[in-house]
């Protein structure tokens, strides 16, 4: 049997140390050709008048022997890492793993690999992840960042590093960016309200400065002054994420309570709805009967309730995907012109208020 037959059937050089790191010196030897060729292949290049034979050949040799990119070298002689730095809030959050897995998806599609990382919200452990990615030299970032981050994002543009803020921005920022129509969305979710009957609406919110965040309590009260409802100063809660099972359980008790009890609720994320929802059934509140729900984000835990939440829907693929080809276009171009794409969510009604 040949060399070439052997690499062909899967085998190893006779006599070749596994443990040692394969090159492509190597594989050229146990195949004969030129290391230049083997390069050419392995890098999934177009082969053009290559035998076929030959490059099943080299493929199988490299799989035999073990052989694994020196990602070190390359990224030395071509100056990219072929990876793609992701900062999200929460990877447990649906939302967050959802286009966490759209991202990833999207950059495999360009040979890119994604390291992420959750900020928990925490400007300190933010600066960290990112640091990180950064000294890892990531082609290029896709970030959601926390409060007060604006000084990072301007570092970011002077270094010259190519990042897209994604779900969240700040205006006063010039950024690539790739978010929700925020104030369109709740505007949108809080008219449904009004048209399936209710005058008593809340929301609960959470108290920050992000804007995506303050875009969401905006439309609320928007969509409650274009009906000529009046805007009660107690019927927009704010808590805060740090204390946000009592904090939440408290504001709904606040609007169950008294003598006009709100009839509808608007949830500002997934969170705040999930502990809501609980606490509302502890409480053997039925929904929509005494009061309806409608929340930002889909989560699949309250199909399993008895009343599902009527949502808004974030096109999550979308963004993700086209914050994955905006982030690749700045890498490939620096001087590309600052995209901003605000995408519209999607009303998806369901027990909760019918």
């Amino acid at each position: 049997m040949t060399v070439n037959q052997r690499a062909a059937n899967g085998a190893a050089k006779p006599g070749y140390d596994m443990n040692k790191r394969v090159s492509l010196k190597d594989i050229a030897a146990a195949v004969g050709v030129s290391a230049a060729l083997v390069s050419y292949v392995l890098n999934n290049k177009k082969e053009g008048r290559i035998s076929k034979v030959v490059a099943e050949k080299i493929r199988a040799t490299a799989a035999a022997m073990n052989y694994r990119t020196n990602q070190i070298a390359r990224s030395l002689k071509t100056n990219k890492t072929n990876t793609i730095g992701l900062i999200l809030a929460d990877i447990a959050n649906p939302f967050s793993a959802a286009l966490a897995r759209v991202i990833e998806d999207a950059a495999d599609k360009y040979n890119y690999t994604v390291i992420f990382g959750s900020s928990d919200e925490n400007p300190e452990k933010y600066r960290k992840i990112l640091d990180a990615l950064i000294n890892r030299q990531a082609d290029g970032l896709i970030l959601s960042p926390p409060e007060h981050a604006e000084s990072q994002i301007k570092e970011l543009q002077q270094q010259q590093i190519p990042f897209v803020l994604i779900d969240r921005y700040f205006p006063g920022i010039e950024t690539n960016y790739v978010a929700l129509d925020n104030y369109k969305a709740a505007l949108q979710a809080t008219q449904h309200l009004v048209d399936s009957g209710y005058t008593r609406i809340g929301m609960i919110n959470y108290a920050s400065a992000l804007f995506h965040l303050q875009e969401r309590s905006r439309g609320y009260q928007a969509a409650l002054a274009e009906n000529r409802i009046s805007v009660k100063k107690n019927y927009l809660q704010l808590v805060y994420a740090g204390n946000i099972k009592e904090e939440t359980e408290a504001a709904v008790e606040n609007f169950l309570s008294g003598p006009a009890p709100a009839e509808a609720l608007l949830f500002g994320s997934n969170i705040i709805a999930m502990h809501a929802v609980k606490y509302i059934n502890h409480k053997k509140i039925k929904v929509p009967e005494d009061i309806a729900l409608l929340c930002f984000d889909e989560t699949d835990a309250f199909d399993l309730f008895y009343a599902p939440l009527t949502c808004i829907r974030q096109p999550v693929k979308e963004m993700g995907e086209l914050a994955v080809e905006l982030l690749l276009k700045n890498v490939k171009d620096s001087n590309i012109k600052i995209k901003q794409l605000t995408l519209d969510g999607e009303l998806i009604v369901r027990a909760s208020t019918i």
